[in-house]
């Protein structure tokens, strides 16, 4: 199997992975929706594929908005969470060259990406509900990011530490 199709093949999977984490782990938040784990799955994925990532986090999570309540969340939610990814990736590749401390970096990368969705759900929701009744979600989305970013950037460590998988990782690059 070529390298794009298994790159398209790992993206589908963590697509549903993401989708199903989404909808089955959440926590209800009261008017403001719920608390899922699909963002650690986003941070995972991206770490795993690069800015693909942003496909499979974007399309996992857009598709569980559009089957439950919150499918009015849908277009924001797969720009904002593909936006995620890519703020993630990239920063992590700058911090990367910079300090070298490869946990250090995948931490400040999945920070700016969990900043880049409570950022991009406030804003968002400000334009729906205006900007005081935003601000509700925020610290919603800011434990969700919190969780997120600690359960993403430990398990993509270790995950890509494992050097058979970090192996066929690398074999998807190219």
């Amino acid at each position: 199997m070529n390298k794009p199709v298994k790159r398209l093949c790992i993206c589908a999977m963590f697509t549903a992975l993401i989708f199903v984490i989404t909808v089955f782990v959440s926590v209800p938040a009261g008017p403001v929706g719920n608390i899922n784990l699909g963002d650690a799955f986003i941070i995972i994925a991206t770490f795993v594929l690069g800015p693909y990532g942003a496909i499979a986090g974007g399309v996992g999570a857009m598709l569980a908005d559009l089957i439950s309540a919150y499918a009015i969340y849908a277009p924001a939610t797969l720009v904002i969470k593909s936006l995620l990814a890519i703020a993630c990736y990239y920063v992590y590749k700058v911090f990367k060259r910079i300090i070298r401390f490869d946990y250090i970096s995948r931490l400040i990368g999945a920070i700016c990406g969990e900043l880049v969705m409570v950022i991009g759900y406030f804003l968002y929701e400000g334009i729906l509900y205006g900007f005081a009744n935003a601000l509700i979600s925020v610290p919603f989305n800011l434990i969700q990011g919190v969780t997120a970013v600690t359960l993403g950037t430990i398990v993509s460590f270790l995950l890509l530490k494992n050097k058979t998988v970090n192996g066929f990782i690398e074999g998807l690059k190219g």
